[in-house]
């Protein structure tokens, strides 16, 4: 059993912490926020015995093995690091941090003092991602995607009243790419490796940050389209189309639905299978075994992916002079 601390309080926590029970890998130790109060209220409502307004004091306490940090984006990098030097395996929500930059200093921090770094993100830990990428060669040879993820954000309403939302602040490593895109583009990434060139078109807010934007990445033999957008909606799916055939997915984050249609017969065929309804389950439990086994083969492979991605979301943002506050400092 996995003792786990959390660092965070908002809804994205409380999901994690639901679904690290629903594993059966993890016991709540310990939660963190910047005051006690909050601590406490979250403490008490999941049963935890520890609760801390001070974060170098939880990364010291032997009752916890690894920690799974929600803070905002811009935070992860320095927090990582508290609980990585004091030999922590920490479990970061997506995006990881800002750039490949503090990807390459934690990831060498973790290994020097022998824990585990991992990126939470979902739709590639779940069942229908795995069956997505073993049939994938049903379709033949790939010739497009689209893969979109667009989906209007309450906090944008903020926004237009004059305020600046963490997820639509530069201070704070927000925008639409870096929240929503990194769904499509780790399932790009998954499926067809890195690709030969990134090309980014933003629309950008005062904020300057991306409000939505249309990444297009390249392949030998064809593009992959990703469509992000936090200030507004969309109910198209995802589909990858191929010679052979063209797959249709449900969505992008959680992959709902796998159907399978035939190129020539227009013959259609249901290949995924019905998830969790919590579907944080399936990254918490992969992540307890790597941990447990010390798989490294695993690991690293999810941490190429995770590379991949943030140089992907990089050169994108730098097409565009997106420069984070971490960046600037």
């Amino acid at each position: 059993m996995i003792n786990l601390g959390t660092v965070g309080t908002g809804w994205i926590t409380s999901s994690f912490i639901e679904a690290a029970r629903l594993s059966g890998h993890y016991e709540l130790k310990a939660v963190h926020s910047r005051t006690s109060e909050k601590a406490k209220q979250l403490a008490d409502t999941y049963g935890a015995p520890y609760f801390y307004s001070d974060m170098e004091e939880m990364a010291r306490s032997e009752e916890i093995d690894a920690v799974y940090i929600a803070s905002p984006n811009s935070l992860h990098f320095e927090q990582a690091l508290v609980f990585l030097k004091n030999k922590k395996h920490v479990i970061c929500e997506k995006p990881i941090f800002s750039n490949v930059r503090e990807l390459e200093i934690a990831s060498r921090t973790a290994e020097e003092n022998g824990v585990f770094l991992f990126e939470a993100i979902r739709n590639i830990h779940t069942p229908n991602f795995a069956i997505l990428r073993e049939k994938l060669k049903m379709a033949g040879q790939i010739r497009s995607a689209i893969l979109p993820y667009i989906s209007y954000s309450s906090r944008y309403d903020l926004y237009l009243k004059g305020e600046e939302p963490n997820i639509f602040s530069a201070v704070y490593s927000g925008g639409a790419l870096v929240d929503l895109g990194v769904y499509p583009t780790s399932l790009a990434v998954g499926l067809f490796g890195e690709p030969k060139k990134v090309t980014y078109h933003p629309v950008m807010l005062r904020t300057g940050v991306d409000g939505s934007g249309t990444l297009v990445l390249e392949y030998d033999g064809f593009v992959c389209t990703i469509m992000c957008s936090k200030i507004s909606h969309s109910v198209i799916p995802c589909e990858i189309h191929g010679e052979k055939g063209t797959f249709v997915l449900g969505d992008a984050a959680p992959i709902s639905k796998i159907e399978f249609i035939d190129s020539h017969s227009k013959e259609s065929q249901l290949l995924g299978m019905k998830q969790e309804e919590k579907d944080m389950v399936y990254e918490a439990k992969n992540i307890a075994e790597i941990i447990e086994t010390k798989n490294d083969d695993v690991y690293r492979e999810l941490m190429k992916l995770s590379q991949i991605v943030l140089r992907v979301t990089e050169e994108a943002r730098r097409q565009n002079n997106i420069l984070f506050q971490t960046e600037k400092e």
